[in-house]
């Protein structure tokens, strides 16, 4: 058994994220299956760049609200106990909703590959809801 006390919150970096977003690390994979899970809290208005992984990315939505998008898709909206699934090589964004904070766990298997930031327009799309259920 391995214990270790939790890393220091990271500032998200720029080449990867708009506005102010906040990472903590939990995990990192120890076998064959490279995989992260962290604790992401957005500040309003804050996303991603388009990315994709390698393997794929589920995030699950803690609490406040979000957007996320796959490229050529919809925006859709995102609350609390919402979980989001990007297979391998999808494209996609996500962070918070313009008057929300919103904070998701990711658990990102694979290598990213980050792309161009997702643009005013793009991230200002009127999103749709999330199917429930």
């Amino acid at each position: 058994m391995e214990h270790s006390r939790k890393p220091a919150t990271a500032k998200g970096p720029a080449e990867w994220f708009t506005g102010d977003v906040w990472v903590d690390s939990v995990a990192q994979g120890h076998g064959d299956s490279p995989f992260g899970v962290a604790f992401v809290r957005f500040s309003p208005g804050a996303r991603t760049a388009w990315h994709s992984h390698s393997i794929g990315q589920t995030l699950y939505v803690t609490e406040g609200e979000g957007r996320a998008q796959s490229l050529g898709g919809p925006v859709i909206a995102l609350r609390a106990g919402d979980v989001v699934f990007a297979p391998a090589g999808e494209v996609h964004w996500h962070g918070a909703a313009p008057e929300h904070f919103m904070t998701h766990m990711a658990v990102s298997e694979g290598a990213p590959d980050w792309g161009d930031h997702v643009s005013d327009d793009e991230y200002n799309a009127e999103p749709r809801e999330a199917r429930r259920g």
